[in-house]
């Protein structure tokens, strides 16, 4: 589908959106048609005319999972959604293509005042809230990706957690593609208030196809004082997405950013979270891992920038390269002239399991006053052999051996997982080794 002005005005009208977002929608459209790549990165060869841009909705939106038509019911089963919102979570959200098809939060939080919703019901029933945060901390001109998602978004959460109020248990959107040559264009919203917290889970998975399908989504982020938001993500696409997503946060007075950042999928991908340490005292952890196998390149990172006094950063990047994939760092750390006193730590650590694969670390560190202090420090190694020898001189096999290795590699990242996840991360990691090992 070739996207054009009508094709944009056409998704705002069957989304019965007011005048202010579908004038949004086209001059996002304009930006985009102007705008070239990225002169920076992994090439993107993407034909844009091939892509799907929405597909409308064949499933009306509930909470009920019973009211899912039986066959896309069982695919979320199989991928454990269903089984996941019953044990483990006080929310969920589940988008299939273009549009959600799935929300329902416990009525404990309904009390709370908290709102967790898809976006674009938000965008009809509560405008105000909306429209003060939406496209505020990602502009739609900042390159051709965020441009594209204005112009044809849809879908996504928006959350609002209130002033003085903590969820017992996070809350978590599903994001499938299942169509060949479509594109995904969620926007998520989040807004945690004042002296408040949330854990927020997000997963993806799409079957493979023989055609390329686009990821290009925005995440906007707003953390109050003293308040807390953890977003995880877990993300495995199939090896024919290009997932090209812009994440942000901005983190007011003793506020507390945590990026939990997962990537085992996708043929290219390009994410970089980043915190805006805006508040005295504001911190932003990230701590990211990157599995590139055959024909994948994963060019991940983060970004921390600083603001104000007194603010801390801490980013822990673990890539993992086999089969002649290429597992890249690449991140900003900026440390502003107020920002006096801050601190910024940097650890990019990379295993490379063959002689066909890849890494780079490509890192931009900036201070720009004399009280503030920044580390980074980058190791590539490859499995050492006399810890290959020790486990399988106890009977283990050299693939399983291989694999244990590489699950202590990441064992920072696995701990700031929730169990269940933690599990299903390990057998991700090992289909990926083992997939590529052959």
């Amino acid at each position: 589908m070739k996207l054009t002005r009508d094709v944009v005005s056409e998704i705002s009208s069957i989304k019965n959106e007011p005048k202010w977002m579908k004038d949004f929608r086209i001059k996002s459209f304009e930006c985009f048609d102007k705008m070239d790549n990225p002169s920076w990165g992994p090439k993107l060869d993407i034909d844009f005319d091939s892509i799907t841009y929405y597909k409308k909705r064949t499933e009306e939106l509930t909470n009920d999972w019973e009211k899912i038509s039986c066959a896309i019911r069982n695919e979320f089963k199989d991928l454990g959604v269903i089984d996941a919102e019953n044990k483990y979570l006080d929310g969920m959200g589940a988008q299939y293509d273009s549009e959600v098809i799935y929300h329902n939060m416990i009525k404990e939080l309904e009390s709370k005042n908290i709102i967790f919703m898809d976006t674009d019901s938000a965008l009809k029933k509560y405008p105000e809230l909306f429209l003060k945060y939406f496209n505020n901390l990602v502009k739609y001109d900042e390159n051709k990706y965020t441009a594209l998602n204005g112009a044809v978004w849809s879908g996504g959460t928006f959350i609002y957690i209130p002033k003085n109020t903590k969820l017992d248990r996070p809350l978590q959107s599903y994001f499938r593609i299942n169509s060949k040559n479509m594109g995904q264009f969620e926007r998520t919203l989040i807004i945690v208030d004042d002296n408040s917290e949330l854990h927020y889970i997000e997963g993806c998975t799409a079957p493979t196809y023989t055609e390329d399908a686009l990821h290009a989504a925005v995440v906007e982020i707003y953390v109050g004082k003293n308040a807390k938001c953890r977003y995880t993500t877990i993300q495995n696409w199939s090896n024919d997405v290009y997932n090209l997503v812009t994440k942000r946060a901005i983190v007011d007075e003793n506020g507390l950013m945590e990026w939990i950042d997962g990537n085992v999928g996708s043929k290219t991908n390009m994410k970089y979270p980043c915190c805006i340490l805006n508040g005295p005292y504001a911190r932003g952890n990230c701590i990211t891992v990157a599995a590139a196998g055959k024909g994948q390149i994963q060019d991940t990172g983060a970004k921390m920038i600083h603001l104000a006094p007194y603010t801390k950063s801490n980013i822990i990047s673990k890539s993992i390269a086999s089969n002649g994939g290429n597992a890249t760092y690449r991140g900003t750390v900026k440390i502003g002239k107020r920002a006096v006193n801050s601190v910024s730590n940097v650890k990019c650590d990379t295993i490379i399991l063959d002689e066909k694969s890849k890494s780079d670390t490509i890192p931009t560190n900036i201070v720009n006053n004399k009280s503030s202090y920044l580390e980074h420090e980058a190791t590539v190694s490859k499995i050492e052999e006399d810890k290959l020898f020790y486990l399988m001189s106890r009977g283990i096999s050299e693939d399983k051996a291989k694999e244990l290795i590489i699950l202590g590699f990441i064992n920072a990242f696995r701990e700031e997982l929730p169990m269940e996840y933690a599990v299903e991360l390990n057998r991700l990691l090992a289909d990926n080794i083992n997939e590529n090992e052959k």
